[in-house]
């Protein structure tokens, strides 16, 4: 058995694997103790934020665990973020790593597949899985079906809108899990909707469904505050 202390666990790598286990304490602190494996061929963890809410951070910590222990990770990005350097990913308080972009139309199996055979991939990682299309989605599935290898996405579930992205909803529909990262609104309840801000900090109603942007421009509040916004 495998004994860890809880502040080095990496809960992403349970939310993939499915670890049974049980945690005891001891006069050194909480330690957990991993049992077993129960699914070695991982699954399709779908982590939902709102904005504003750590997700490239959250990310890049988990890139992190994973590498800690010597396992190999492919960390993936799509393209239209082009925030930063297509081969780099960073958030917005200055953590970042190496990443493979790519485009709408690019194979994520057929990528995966390539670099796996050169070195064994213990995790895939994806920011921004919202921009995905219905294809990428399933191909994620794949990915786990075939290799063995678990993805945890990590993206928006709706626009400014109040409507779910093409990746978002067939993630929804596909993922083995949804995990939701919460975030608060301004009043302190939970924000489950984006407004998108113009350049005086007034709330859009119209636009493009996507539009890189930070939190000059979005901003993440609760449904009533959503739609008192609105009017």
């Amino acid at each position: 058995m495998l004994k860890l202390p809880l502040s080095y666990f990496p809960y992403e790598l349970y939310l993939a694997h499915r670890f049974f286990y049980h945690s005891s304490q001891e006069k050194n602190g909480i330690y957990v103790t991993i049992i077993f494996f129960t699914d070695t061929d991982g699954q399709v963890v779908f982590l939902l934020f709102c904005n504003e809410c750590r997700k490239t951070t959250t990310l890049l910590q988990s890139a992190y665990n994973y590498s800690e222990r010597g396992m190999k990770t492919l960390v993936l990005k799509p393209k239209v973020d082009d925030r930063y350097n297509p081969d780099r990913i960073r958030s917005r308080i200055g953590l970042e790593s190496d990443a493979a972009s790519f485009e709408s139309e690019d194979d994520l199996l057929a990528l995966t597949e390539k670099i796996d055979k050169k070195t064994p991939l213990s995790c895939i990682l994806l920011d921004e899985a919202q921009f995905l299309t219905k294809t990428q989605v399933y191909a994620l599935g794949e990915i786990v079906d075939k290799f063995g290898i678990p993805v945890l996405a990590y993206g928006l579930r709706t626009d400014f809108k109040g409507e779910l992205f093409e990746g978002s909803l067939h993630l929804l529909a596909w993922a083995d899990e949804l995990v939701e990262i919460k975030t608060i609104c301004h009043c302190g309840k939970k924000a489950n909707m984006v407004l998108r801000l113009d350049e005086n900090g007034e709330p859009l109603k119209s636009g493009e469904q996507i539009q890189i942007g930070g939190n000059d421009s979005y901003v993440s509040v609760c449904r009533k505050h959503y739609k008192s916004a609105g009017t």
